[in-house]
């Protein structure tokens, strides 16, 4: 079992991942900006790096999943608000990974977060892991960040960059603040609404960190989606019909270009058809692949049916 160090356990992925962890015999400690309130809390600045390890100064990290890095999706895009997601993922990840050079023994696992976005917009094409990244703002985002964990490879650290897709909780973010306006019949496809979605359950997307923290053959870029990406009009469909509500709204590409701004082409427009080819040649198993199967469970308040991942 090993000693994991997590940053962004408070966050939607954060939350379920440190209880996983323990239930499967790793000790964690966790990364927070404020005084720690138990002991297995750090105090950490992000932006310097700097750690106060306390009583943990001598404890050797094993692995450190790195997911802390400024919501995108919750306020409208600015010119501050975009250098403050390169700076709480860019600064802050090369800040971490100078700490953790500078202990006696840097860890042998580096899982951090990333996102399907390095891809930019592909239309109707299907994305793997070797797919080349896109040019837009959000792709250049994922890819700087993705290159700031670079010279932990070069210690021989095993770096494994998660790009996410559309993580799907009932408990946080972007499903989550859909629920509302789809039940009061107010849900409908965004523009044309044949844009491809790539999605993970939350649970999937905890099951594939924890995966890819044990498995020696994942390193480098692995898409943590769904082996079924849907169209944005199937996915808002699918919602709808789960609710037992219409689906006869419509946003217009031009109303979402004015609401949100550079975020509704970024965001809201953009067509991704991702595979997850890593996670599966290496056998991983998804408990929820189908997203209809899984819209029913998560509005009916239900475990996934459990799974076995290879040892």
């Amino acid at each position: 079992m090993m000693q994991v160090l997590v940053s962004g356990s408070s966050g939607l992925i954060g939350g379920l991942l440190i209880p996983r962890l323990r239930l499967v015999g790793h000790t964690i400690l966790m990364l927070h900006r404020h005084r720690p309130t138990q002991g297995d809390q750090l105090q950490w600045d992000p932006l310097s790096g700097k750690i106060d390890w306390g009583i943990h100064s001598a404890t050797p990290i094993d692995a450190v999943i790195h997911l802390a890095g400024e919501n995108i999706g919750a306020h409208r895009w600015s010119a501050a608000r975009k250098l403050e997601f390169r700076s709480s993922r860019i600064q802050v990840t090369s800040a971490l990974i100078q700490t953790l050079l500078a202990r006696p023994q840097p860890p042998s696992t580096f899982i951090g977060a990333s996102a399907i976005g390095i891809y930019g917009e592909q239309g109707e094409d299907w994305i793997d892991e070797q797919s080349l990244p896109g040019k837009d703002f959000l792709a250049q985002l994922a890819l700087d960040w993705e290159m700031a964990s670079t010279p932990l490879t070069n210690v021989g650290c095993r770096v494994v960059n998660a790009r996410f897709g559309m993580v799907l909780s009932r408990n946080g973010g972007a499903f989550a603040k859909m629920l509302t306006p789809f039940r009061f019949g107010f849900g409908g496809q965004l523009g044309t609404g044949r844009q491809w979605m790539s999605w993970i359950s939350l649970e999937d997307c905890v099951s594939a960190l924890i995966y890819a923290l044990d498995e020696s053959r994942l390193s480098g870029a692995i898409n943590v989606v769904s082996p079924e990406p849907v169209r944005n009009v199937e996915f808002t469909q699918t919602l709808a019909r789960t609710l037992h509500r219409p689906n006869l709204m419509r946003m217009p590409q031009w109303v979402l270009r004015i609401l949100f701004g550079e975020m509704a082409d970024s965001l809201l427009l953009k067509s991704q058809r991702v595979a997850p080819r890593r996670l599966l040649a290496t056998g991983f198993n998804f408990s929820d692949p189908r997203l209809e199967p899984l819209m029913i469970r998560l509005l009916n308040n239900r475990s996934p049916t459990p799974v076995r991942n290879p040892d």
